[in-house]
This record gives structure tokens, C-alpha cells and sequence, in this order.
């Protein structure tokens, strides 16, 4: 019996510590965050790097989104006589929920890997090591300037993709299924308020920091060579993308 408590308590044991590890990883991180958040040319650095090079690829997944969306919406409102509701289902769709959370799943793929990826680097070449010995906060020069420009980009590519997702879900339900131009608009005006665009808002900022918190523990805390590099770094973006997931439905509910 012993040995059976033994067997299901070490897993337990081992994920209450990592918890407890990235929590004191989180609190550390804050606290450095206000106390040296760092220079402002490695945070515009790294604005550039999270921001304007996943443009793209937010660019292309927004444009098909809103299409997809456009045409799936439009063929379910044809059943109830109801298209002239297009923008309004296209904008409420992507503002509220759609835009924040898919925005942050690219980021997390494509910038949050490769932050793992940097950090884990420098820890099983002990660079970070080095910066310890030399009395240099490994935190104000490798943690607080993702974390800040997470807090940055995420909205700016949020509000990008709701703006491109819209107009690929005009080009969809207006030219392409004939749609009238004044009705998907007024449908959009009608519908979106203040509350649903700082609803948004609020999702991107609270997905910024959760995708820039967990990828730089991940990368922190890399061991084993090579081999823990690209354990950390998948670790890292399926962990994001839950969390993400999960905090959306908690944030989703208390901002109805």
C-alpha cells in the first residue's frame, strides 16, 4: 500500500513544485519588472522581434479567418433571412474572441519558441551563468524586456487582426456573395460597443504576459544540452496555448 501511495504521490509532488516554481519564477519577474525593467533599445528590440516580424503571418491568418467566418456566417444567416447580421456575427466574433486568442496562438508559435529557444540556449552554454557571476541580473537583461514588449505587441497585432479579419469577411459576404455594403457596416455599428473592444483588449494584454511569462520560465529553467532545449521549447508553446485557452473561457465569463 505504501509503495502504491509512493507511485501516485511523486507525480503530484513534482507538479506541485514546478506550480510553486513558476510562481515564485512570476513574482521575481514583476518585481524586477518595476525595479529594473531595463533599458528602452533592448525593449524596442524585442517589440520589433515579437511585433513586426509575426506581422505576416497575423496578417494571412486574420484575412482567412474573416473569410472563413464571412462565409460560413453568411450561409447560416440565409437559413433564418437574417444576413444583414453578417458584420455584425464577423465583428463580435473576432473582436471578443476570436482575434485575441488566435492572435496569441501565433505569437506563442512563432515568437514565443523561438524566446524559449534563446533563453534555453544561454543556459546550457552558461551565458546566464556568466551574467550571475559577473553580478549582472540575468532578469533585467534577458526577462523584463520580452515581458514588457509581450505587454506591447499583443494588442497592436490583436487590433490588426480584428481590423483585416473584418474587411476579409467584407470581401467575402459583400463581393463575392452580393451582400449590400450599408447593412454588414450599420450591422457592425449597431452591434460593437466600447465594452467589447476593451474586452478584447483586455484578453490581449492578460495573453502577452501569460506567453512571455511561461516561455521564459521554460527557456530559465532548461536542462540536459540539446535535447532540453527542444523539450522546453514544445513544453513551452503547448503550456502557452492552454493556459491561453483556459484563462480566455475565466476572462470570457467574468467580462459577459
Amino acid at each position: 500500500m505504501s509503495s502504491l501511495f509512493s507511485y501516485l504521490g511523486r507525480p503530484a509532488v513534482s507538479v506541485l513544485r514546478e506550480m510553486g516554481r513558476m510562481v515564485l519564477f512570476l513574482f521575481y519577474a514583476l518585481w524586477m519588472l518595476f525595479r529594473a525593467p531595463g533599458k528602452p533599445i533592448p525593449i524596442l528590440k524585442q517589440i520589433k522581434f515579437i511585433g513586426a516580424k509575426s506581422f505576416f503571418v497575423i496578417f494571412l491568418t486574420a484575412a482567412f479567418t474573416g473569410m472563413v467566418l464571412g462565409l460560413q456566417g453568411y450561409y447560416t444567416l440565409t437559413k433564418t433571412g437574417t444576413e444583414g447580421m453578417l458584420g455584425s456575427v464577423v465583428a463580435l466574433s473576432l473582436i471578443r474572441e476570436l482575434g485575441p486568442v488566435l492572435a496569441a496562438l501565433m505569437v506563442t508559435g512563432r515568437a514565443g519558441s523561438a524566446i524559449t529557444a534563446e533563453i534555453g540556449i544561454m543556459r546550457i552554454t552558461e551565458q546566464i551563468d556568466a551574467l550571475e557571476t559577473m553580478a549582472l541580473e540575468p532578469f533585467k537583461y534577458l526577462m523584463s524586456p520580452k515581458i514588457l514588449a509581450a505587454l506591447v505587441a499583443l494588442p497592436l497585432l490583436c487590433s490588426i487582426f480584428d481590423v483585416v479579419g473584418i474587411a476579409g469577411g467584407y470581401l467575402v459576404g459583400v463581393k463575392m456573395m452580393g451582400l449590400n455594403p450599408g447593412a454588414y457596416i450599420n450591422g457592425m455599428e449597431k452591434s460593437v460597443e466600447w465594452k467589447d473592444v476593451y474586452s478584447g483588449l483586455v484578453k490581449s494584454v492578460s495573453f502577452g504576459f501569460i506567453i512571455s511569462w511561461v516561455c521564459c520560465y521554460k527557456g530559465f529553467y532548461t536542462t540536459r544540452g540539446a535535447e532540453g532545449v527542444s523539450r522546453s521549447t514544445t513544453d513551452a508553446v503547448v503550456m502557452s496555448s492552454v493556459l491561453i485557452l483556459i484563462w480566455d473561457y475565466f476572462l470570457t465569463s467574468v467580462m459577459m
